[in-house]
């Protein structure tokens, strides 16, 4: 049986607006294994983000434990959460969040400037995941000259440059067509497949649920376990 890198026992997060308490998750139950690819599904508002973020160290919870790699998140300070996902966790948005006045060899070669690599050892980092993602060809194109399957293909680069424990994915396929959604999709797969990377995405799309091998469905803050949308995929 592989590792379980994140064990969350009861988790429960409450938000405040003034004087109202708005519950975005209830007491939520998951392990999350090492080379898992998992779906968390459900509509808008239902807690998927938010659990996402939890795990990420970037929200804390209101009550309940989340352990993530042996380490109850809730116990590091801010800077200790910040080297905790630089070191464990590779993100990648809806929104790619690339710098315009950045090639995609810059872009990809930010979280590298954190560390104390070579500039020969950044470049060999970097051209690898470039090479993963299928745009070793696109290396000094600036995002305005990509597409936006590309974009997030470079975005996807970015986020595995530094070889993280996790890819945490938030809509990757949100603001994309069919066909460039598809092309994101398959590196995402092939990550987990060829690498065994961990990945944990969260998406609305069932066509993007079913390159996962496990889908979680969340409604009002609770969790179930969703049926495979497609077995024949894996």
């Amino acid at each position: 049986m592989s590792e379980v890198l994140v064990e969350i026992r009861q988790l429960g997060k409450v938000f405040k607006r003034d004087s109202v308490e708005i519950r975005a998750l209830d007491g939520i139950d998951l392990d999350l294994h090492s080379g898992e690819f998992v779906s968390l599904m459900g509509p808008s508002g239902s807690g998927k983000s938010t659990l996402l973020n939890i795990i990420a160290g970037i929200d804390r919870q209101t009550e309940g434990t989340a352990r993530v790699l042996g380490t109850d998140l809730s116990q590091l300070n801010e800077d200790q959460l910040a080297g905790w996902r630089n070191d464990h966790v590779g993100f990648v948005f809806q929104h790619f969040n690339l710098i315009p006045v950045l090639t995609a060899f810059e872009n990809v070669e930010l979280p590298l400037l954190l560390t104390s690599l070579s500039r020969q050892e950044r470049r060999e980092h970097v051209m690898t995941a470039l090479k993963v993602v299928g745009l070793s060809d696109r290396v000094k194109h600036y995002p305005r000259q990509l597409s936006g399957g590309q974009e997030q293909r470079v975005s996807i680069a970015r986020a595995i440059v530094t070889d993280p424990t996790f890819i945490l994915a938030d809509e990757p396929t949100g603001d994309l067509d069919a066909v460039s959604a598809e092309e994101v999709l398959e590196v995402l797969k092939s990550l987990n497949r060829d690498f065994g990377k961990t990945i944990v995405m969260v998406t609305h799309d069932p066509r993007a649920a079913r390159y996962a091998a496990t889908n979680y469905y969340l409604d009002k803050g609770l969790l179930v376990e969703h049926p495979d949308p497609n077995p024949a995929l894996h």
